[in-house]
């Protein structure tokens, strides 16, 4: 299991959880499956996976409350899986700090993409491959915008002189903001340079990652244009 990616799976459908199981392990993920949150938190805490799956309706500890659990002591990538794609749980579980979602019923192969995706923005291994460094950092230095800066070689981020907490995916989201301040970034931009989305995507994620940024940088500092997408304030 140290060579592998290690997957945290929370579904309550034995069916859904035994043959997700046994698709990933076939593509070379250590995966442990639970069927309810309060096992899936406990084995969160015991087996510190790399990666986390959570159904949003799961017995228990519901999946965005599981997140949100998570979200308070790890900066772990987490996908939402939802039964419907309009689903208020959505955005819900996006706001508790999920980085992505995938809708059921789904695909397996398409799972692990998303899967893999998410892994090579964090820096994973993803069922044996190796992640390739996130190249959306500006060449180097510290970045300063009003009272915000950004250490692009140390990752860190001050507001005011304060470190301001990020996690992996809004990090990426502000480095890319500041590579180019002022210039505007089409939610499809953004899906396919943070989300790495080669295909097409539900572009709530990019507006509920905008809103979690903006409450940690100042509400201010991305300013929407209508239409078109967002921009850094320069």
């Amino acid at each position: 299991m140290a060579d592998q990616t290690h997957v945290l799976f929370v579904e309550d459908d034995d069916v859904i959880r035994e043959a997700t199981q046994l698709a990933l392990e076939r593509d070379g993920f250590a995966v442990t499956a639970m069927p309810d949150g309060l096992s899936g938190l406990e084995a969160f805490r015991t087996n510190r996976p790399d990666i986390a799956l959570l159904d949003v309706m799961v017995p228990g500890l519901d999946g965005v409350s599981l997140c949100r659990r998570i979200r308070d002591e790890s900066t772990v990538p987490v996908i939402m899986l939802s039964a419907r794609a309009d689903s208020i749980d959505v955005v819900l579980g996006l706001e508790a700090g999920a980085d992505d979602y995938v809708t059921k019923p789904f695909d397996g192969a398409v799972l692990v993409a998303r899967i893999r995706a998410v892994l090579r923005r964090f820096g994973h291994a993803s069922g044996g491959d190796r992640a390739d460094e996130a190249d959306t950092a500006a060449s180097g230095g510290v970045l300063t915008f009003g009272d915000l800066e950004v250490d692009t070689e140390g990752m860190e981020v001050r507001r005011a002189g304060q470190p301001v907490a990020l996690t992996p995916t809004e990090m990426r989201l502000l480095l890319e903001f500041s590579s180019a301040p002022g210039t505007v970034l089409s939610r499809d931009k953004l899906l396919e340079r943070v989300w790495d989305y080669g295909w097409g995507g539900d572009t709530r994620v990019v507006d509920v990652h905008v809103q979690r940024l903006r409450t940690k940088i100042g509400q201010d500092r991305i300013e929407t244009v209508r239409g078109f997408g967002y921009k850094l304030k320069a």
